[in-house]
């Protein structure tokens, strides 16, 4: 019987995998921030964050409950969407500051009440007072936005691939 040149990782290794890395995103943003010396974060930036921190608890899940691997994947994949789309309004905001609305002002959308929840809960994590159209930071001629839409897409990638992994 001939080998296969892809050995199939581990459900549970898999999920635990995801969940470290996420949790490592959602942990050097903090961290960036901080050590950088970068003005506070924007709703946008919050918004991934905490997006990062659900996707762990995803994987988390998974680690745990590894039977159920399609449903949590299928989370985990919505979930990598959902920061996909919040990291590419946040990169157009910030190509065409002209063009957008900043937020914060006008009525609260839901994202932004729920940003402004967390940041009530846990003002050191989660606490809003910077603009999502201020451009603070580039590394390699890219914003951290634009790093979150290449991180949320290959967390994309990873759940469809432990989705469609073999046992």
């Amino acid at each position: 019987m001939p080998v296969s040149p892809v050995v199939p990782i581990h459900t549970r290794f898999a999920f635990a995998i995801l969940a470290a890395v996420s949790f490592a995103l959602a942990t050097s943003a903090v961290l960036l921030a901080d050590l950088m010396h970068l003005p506070a974060p924007c709703t946008l930036c919050i918004l991934q964050r905490f997006i990062f921190l659900v996707f762990c608890f995803w994987a988390v899940c998974g680690v745990v409950i590894p039977g159920a691997r399609h449903f949590w994947c299928v989370l985990l994949a919505l979930t990598a969407a959902c920061g996909l789309a919040a990291a590419g309004w946040q990169s157009w905001m910030e190509y065409a500051p002209d063009q957008v609305t900043e937020c914060g002002f006008g009525e609260p959308a839901l994202y932004e009440q729920l940003v402004n929840w967390l940041g009530a809960q846990w003002p050191s994590l989660f606490m809003v007072t910077g603009f999502c159209t201020q451009q603070d930071w580039y590394f390699l001629g890219l914003s951290l936005a634009n790093w979150s839409i290449l991180f949320f897409l290959g967390l994309l990638l990873a759940a469809l691939l432990v989705f469609f992994m073999r046992k």
